[in-house]
């Protein structure tokens, strides 16, 4: 996933550079400073007593030495002192000067902490936003996997208002007797799916009695017995693969445009677009969904001609539709929210 948030510790990811939230004399200090530099060995330190220091808002590159990432950069975040001393835009500027840096060494991976969030007191939500703001207009122009890595749930933060809006709503929409939506276009307002799918095997029972799944909007199907499996299974309509590259077409937007906004790997979305009768997962269909802006009732088609719907005991399904219906299609904020209530990350 070209963006996604862990929570763990950054000395144990295995990516081309870390990013050490450093101090100026770039020494080692405490935080994440100090993990970095126990973890890595005295090289480290050996190495960063030639560097001369580093200013607020740049950053420097060593070698990563006994950490399972091959390199460090090293960068100075501002102390948050109010906002009134240019702190947003030289936390910024952290950012973009470890990812210029990454870019200037080839690198295909990348892992920061939430930058100035620690010690130096920045407000964890407005960190966040800058970090994830600054990660995502990159991704815009370059391909690059990058991680978020998260301390503990207590250096996360989405806001208090943002958090209350989307509790509430879960509040309201949540509970836990299974209730699937999505599929009404094929059982009807009185019917289940599983009452369709049952109706569905006897109609279409062969010899062998396979019963087979579906994953489409199906139309109910005539009970003339000459009609075989093979027949009836043509009349499937479009494809996940077909709808999505439709949909694209329609909304006059590239491929890249479309993959890049879902936070898909180019890899994953050839791999989709290669082939008529891809099966992605959910998060994929969904990320998708998001990346078209798609309404409710268009997503609900989506993710059902991917073999999935929506349902209201899921909080990972509440969460996307509070986003949808609240016209909010920013894939990585969403990710932020499903990363605070542990649900999996929408995007490759």
């Amino acid at each position: 996933m070209p963006l996604m948030f862990i929570r763990g510790d950054i000395t144990k990811i295995k990516v081309d550079a870390i990013v050490n939230s450093a101090n100026t004399n770039l020494l080692g200090g405490s935080g994440v400073d100090g993990a970095i530099h126990r973890a890595a060995g005295p090289k480290l330190l050996d190495e960063c007593r030639k560097l001369g220091g580093c200013a607020v808002g740049k950053a420097k590159l060593t070698k990563g030495y006994k950490l399972p990432a091959g390199h460090v950069i090293h960068t100075v975040g501002p102390v948050w002192k109010g906002g009134r001393n240019n702190e947003p835009s030289l936390l910024r500027n952290c950012y973009e000067e470890c990812l210029r840096i990454a870019v200037e060494n080839k690198f295909g991976s990348i892992a920061f902490p939430l930058i100035s969030s620690g010690a130096y007191g920045y407000p964890k939500y407005k960190a966040l936003k800058i970090a994830v703001d600054s990660c995502s207009e990159f991704l815009k122009t370059h391909d690059m996997d990058i991680t978020i890595v998260i301390f503990d749930r207590n250096s996360f933060d989405i806001g208090r208002k943002k958090l209350k809006d989307i509790e509430a709503f879960i509040d309201d929409n949540y509970y836990d007797e299974t209730r699937t939506w999505g599929y009404s276009d094929a059982v009807g307002s009185s019917g289940s799916l599983k009452n369709f799918l049952r109706s569905f095997r006897k109609e279409s029972s062969t010899s062998s009695g396979t019963a087979h799944t579906v994953h489409s909007n199906f139309p109910v199907l005539g009970n003339a017995c000459s009609e075989t499996l093979e027949e009836k299974l043509k009349m499937i309509d479009e494809s996940f693969t077909e709808m999505l590259l439709r949909k694209i077409d329609e909304k006059d937007m590239t491929d890249s445009d479309c993959y890049k906004k879902a936070n898909i790997d180019r890899k994953l979305f050839s791999k989709i677009r290669s082939n008529k009768d891809y099966h992605p997962k959910k998060a994929t269909a969904v990320a998708f969904a998001i990346a078209l802006e798609l309404d409710i009732d268009e997503t609900k088609e989506m993710l059902l001609k991917a073999g999935f719907g929506l349902s209201n005991s899921s909080k990972f399904d509440i969460i996307v539709r509070y986003f949808i219906e609240s016209g909010n299609y920013n894939i990585y904020e969403i990710n932020e929210v499903l990363f605070h209530f542990d649900q999996v990350l929408i995007g490759s």
